[in-house]
């Protein structure tokens, strides 16, 4: 079959006009601009955070535990040890009840629930719950387990209601990464006589991962950085507490207490704090991706 010669009227047909390639040349330096003003806040943020919190940075940071005395300057001030691990513990207990729960709910809607109306229902009350605020969930955790059984806050209640914050985010976003999985691969192994759960654990669970786990850990990232919840249910302790039915410490609750201190060495001690947790949020995105890398890879 022969090829039609590239003539000058056929060359003039599909030729970009000059005010086109303006119009183009015009759009794209608006989405420059607009996304280098979104960089500025970001870059300001972490500058600022890297100047104020690297200076309190120390062994003795990382490895004491705050003494409570906030009005005394130099090391009688401790570190935040207890306050790393206490969100450690807090945050992957909710992880635990959370993420297994909301991509299951997500798996659900998508592959079996999408045309009833019950599981327009749940997506109705997924959607509210993504915008209830922090606090809300707290009081719930509070009036429920401890105003209702009579007991004292714990670590264990600050989980749930870590939990509570992180289902709706997780459900969401997993639901909308399983609706981008393509229908085609549904079909073909299906076609091939394979069950329908196999098909959900070996074609669309793999090819949905990397954009679920990003959806997982702006849950984790969310329910690490939040005070709210912490404040009615997990309580406060400067020690060391392993125990998640006892008070327990936390980041963002040591971040809410020494950044009003009027003792300059405590507020730097919130800075650092506060580094120290976007930090920790920093390399835990590092190695799932790096996970899910390997995963799709493999």
């Amino acid at each position: 079959m022969s090829v039609p010669a590239a003539t000058p009227d056929r060359l003039a047909r599909f030729a970009v006009s000059k005010r086109r390639r303006r119009t183009d040349r015009f759009a794209r330096g608006m989405l420059l601009a607009a996304t280098l003003i979104a960089l500025v806040p970001l870059v300001l943020i972490v500058y600022y955070l890297l100047k104020k919190g690297l200076g309190a940075w120390s062994v003795n940071f990382f490895t004491t535990d705050p003494t409570g005395s906030t009005f005394f300057g130099g090391s009688s001030i401790g570190g935040i040890k207890s306050a790393i691990l206490g969100t450690i513990e807090m945050v992957a207990v909710a992880s635990a009840i959370a993420i297994p729960i909301g991509l299951g709910v997500a798996l659900w809607l998508v592959e079996y629930g999408r045309p009833t109306w019950f599981a327009h229902t749940v997506r109705f009350f997924v959607d509210v719950l993504t915008g209830v605020p922090s606090i809300v969930f707290g009081l719930f955790i509070y009036i429920a387990l401890i105003l209702g059984t009579g007991s004292s806050y714990a670590g264990i209640k600050g989980s749930l209601a870590l939990s509570l914050l992180m289902l709706p985010v997780v459900i969401r976003s997993a639901e909308v990464i399983l609706q981008l999985v393509p229908g085609a691969l549904r079909e073909s192994a299906l076609a091939l006589g394979a069950p329908r759960w196999r098909v959900i654990f070996r074609v669309v669970l793999p090819t949905a991962l990397t954009g679920m786990l990003t959806g997982v850990l702006l849950a984790v990232a969310r329910a690490a950085g939040e005070t709210a919840p912490l404040l009615f249910t997990a309580g406060h302790t400067n020690k060391t507490n392993f125990d998640l039915s006892q008070f327990m410490n936390s980041l963002p609750y040591q971040i809410y207490n020494d950044v009003t201190s009027p003792t300059t060495a405590v507020v730097n001690r919130a800075w650092g704090a506060a580094l120290t947790l976007v930090t920790m949020i920093l390399i835990l995105n590092l190695i799932a991706r790096l996970v899910a890398r390997r995963t799709r890879l493999a």
